[in-house]
């Protein structure tokens, strides 16, 4: 453990540098300590940079992170809902750490950047702010390290619903596979219930630009209107709302709560939407 941790800590910045997002680099580097590298899912994450899709919500590291553990727990856990509720918890762990880290999980608050506008982007990178992103990334890659494997080995309690994750759900009607479910449940109610925003939206870019990765017709660029026209359809469907606890009306306390609402119905129109943009 303790050497893995050293060495995320010592390449994180370069793999950063080589990854070229922050979004892939997280999953890049936990999927490493799992002993399971995914290129082209790990590839497909890109989008999620900058707050999904440059919006400046929940930091790309977060998103990254909540795919490798739920990544680990399918190979994990034989039962799907089993392993859904445990990418969940591994997500809300490991947020947990990344807050003690940064005092918050909004891309925004972060790197004080409107990723929206070219102008504030030019002086992000111009004035050198980019660097405390890596600097970022080389303190907390171990403790994402950290916080995932104990997360990962924590006993499950025991729940009155089947565990449902709308994540899971829109990469569900995408024809995605059991093994992406779960990839993306840890996403649900806003990111580990978190109420922030849209992870149904979150997984429906990843999903989409993995399809065209897997076929080759995917290259990243600011320019990115692939994700700019799956962020147009679901504004127009949530009233240009982007965060779960607003489209909902409320917040999930519980996985018990989550699954109950997804199970009843709820948000089964915009998932449709995404499942289809």
């Amino acid at each position: 453990m303790k050497t893995n941790e050293t060495k995320a800590k010592q390449d994180a910045k370069w793999v950063f540098l080589k990854k070229g997002t922050c979004s892939r680099t997280f999953f890049y580097i936990l999927n490493r300590e799992f002993g399971s590298p995914k290129e082209m899912e790990e590839q497909a994450i890109d989008p999620l940079a900058g707050g999904i899709a440059r919006q400046g919500y929940q930091c790309g590291m977060l998103w990254g992170s909540s795919m490798a553990v739920g990544a680990e727990s399918f190979r994990r856990h034989d039962d799907q809902g089993k392993a859904i509720a445990v990418a969940i918890t591994a997500t809300q762990h490991i947020m947990k750490s990344f807050v003690s880290r940064t005092n918050s999980i909004e891309c925004e608050d972060i790197t004080r950047c409107d990723w929206s506008s070219k102008l504030s982007m030019a002086k992000y990178f111009i004035t050198g702010k980019f660097l405390s992103c890596f600097t970022l990334a080389d303190k907390w890659a171990p403790e994402a390290i950290e916080a995932a494997n104990e997360a990962l080995s924590q006993e499950q309690p025991e729940l009155a619903q089947n565990p449902k994750s709308c994540a899971s759900e829109v990469v569900k009607k995408m024809g995605g596979s059991d093994e992406e479910m779960v990839m993306v449940a840890g996403f649900a109610g806003g990111l580990g219930l978190s109420g922030n925003g849209c992870g149904a939206l979150s997984a429906a870019l990843w999903k989409t630009v993995l399809e065209l990765v897997k076929e080759e017709n995917w290259k990243p660029t600011m320019s990115d209107p692939v994700s700019e026209n799956i962020l147009n359809t679901f504004l127009e469907a949530t009233d240009y709302e982007m965060e779960c606890h607003k489209i909902c009306g409320k917040r999930f306390t519980t996985i018990d709560e989550h699954s109950e609402y997804i199970q009843n119905g709820g948000c089964a129109e915009l998932i449709d939407v995404l499942a289809k943009s």
